[in-house]
C-alpha cells in the first residue's frame, strides 16, 4: 500500500482498510515471528504472555511514512496494547449508569 493511499485512509478515518490489506498482514505476521508470538512489553519485565497484537512504536496516524516499516513493530498481548493507547479506563469502566442498581 502506498504512502499516499494510507494518507487518504486516515484522512477518511477509514484506517481499517489499512490493517485488512495484504502488506500489512505480512508485515504483522514477520513481526509476530520475529518476536516468538512473545509480548516483548512482558518480557521487559520478567514476565511472558503471549503476543497477539503488533504495535505500532511510531503511531500510523500520526508517521504514515512508518506504518510499513518493520523496525516500527513490536508485538503485544491484548492488555500492554490496551495500556499503551490508554484503553484500560475504558475497559474497567462499570457497565452500570447510575450508583442505584436495584
Amino acid at each position: 500500500m502506498e504512502l499516499k493511499r494510507i494518507k487518504e485512509l486516515i484522512g477518511q478515518d477509514k484506517l481499517v482498510k489499512f490493517y485488512q490489506c495484504p502488506a500489512w498482514r505480512k508485515l504483522r505476521r514477520q513481526a509476530l515471528i520475529r518476536d516468538n508470538n512473545e509480548c516483548q512489553n512482558c518480557k521487559r519485565i520478567g514476565r511472558y504472555r503471549a503476543a497477539d497484537h503488533v504495535h505500532h512504536l511510531k503511531e500510523v496516524k500520526e508517521y504514515p511514512e512508518y506504518a510499513l516499516t518493520f523496525d516500527n513493530l513490536e508485538s503485544l498481548c491484548r492488555r500492554c496494547h490496551n495500556d499503551v493507547h490508554d484503553r484500560l479506563a475504558e475497559v474497567n469502566q462499570p457497565k452500570f449508569i447510575n450508583e442505584e442498581r436495584w
